[in-house]
């Protein structure tokens, strides 16, 4: 299993400064498409933006076997997993989008919250609502069901490669969350999507300002040669 690496202080609350709107764009320019993690909404506690290395978990479909109450006990399980997070991470569960059984509850939840997990993101759901949101947890999910995780799905490890709405995780990527839900930056990418985001934020600041002072969108968003060089002009920096 692959060990969490640490994550830079300095980026973490730069990246805690940007939205994932703007880290989309971003990563769409650099060729990245699919980055978005499908079906995970804001559910609870997810007001805040919240940066994490992730720390991967993975379901496969119940099988009748596997899929049973005693299956909590194993080394090998959620429960497992939980004690293995270490503080700041963000659980990041491919559930494969089933929302016939909640994968967490309110008792995994708070073990995560009292462990320093600092958020969990599944395109599942989870079990016991109101549980949940007591424990303040940050979750993004999608949505709530009754029934438990062996119901309609097997545990099979953590902290290995998985997809998550439609997107490939792999351990100690970087996962950003706010209130459209949550985006994945590859490790590798970290610093130069830091860097090209940081100075969309800027660009976009400006524009947002020449639209309160009624400029027209044409040629101002996206902007034309002439408005970045007013851009460069005002503000010192390149468009």
């Amino acid at each position: 299993m692959t060990d969490v690496l640490p994550l830079d202080p300095a980026i973490k609350a730069k990246l805690e400064t940007i939205t994932t709107a703007t880290l989309t764009t971003v990563l769409l320019k650099k060729g990245l498409r699919k980055i978005w993690m499908a079906g995970t909404q804001p559910f609870s506690h997810a007001g805040k933006r919240t940066v994490g290395r992730a720390f991967t978990l993975r379901f496969v479909p119940a099988r009748e076997d596997l899929a049973t109450p005693a299956s909590w006990s194993h080394p090998i399980s959620t429960r497992g997993a939980i004690e293995a997070m270490p503080e700041g991470v963000i659980a990041v569960v491919d559930a494969m989008g089933s929302k016939d059984a909640g994968i967490f509850g309110d008792i995994l939840c708070a073990r995560m919250a009292k462990r320093g997990v600092a958020a969990l993101v599944t395109d599942g759901v989870v079990r016991d609502a109101e549980g949940v949101r007591g424990t303040k947890l940050p979750v993004w999910c999608s949505g709530a069901a009754a029934p438990a995780s062996v119901a309609a799905l097997t545990f099979i490890n953590w902290q290995e490669p998985i997809g998550c709405g439609g997107v490939a995780v792999f351990p100690n990527d970087i996962v950003v969350c706010d209130g459209d839900g949550a985006v994945l930056i590859p490790q590798d990418m970290v610093d130069a999507v830091l860097e090209a985001a940081e100075a969309q934020e800027h660009l976009e600041g400006w524009l947002m300002g020449e639209v309160e002072k009624g400029v027209p969108l044409p040629g101002l968003y996206p902007p034309n040669a002439e408005a970045k060089a007013r851009y460069e002009k005002e503000t010192g920096r390149k468009a």
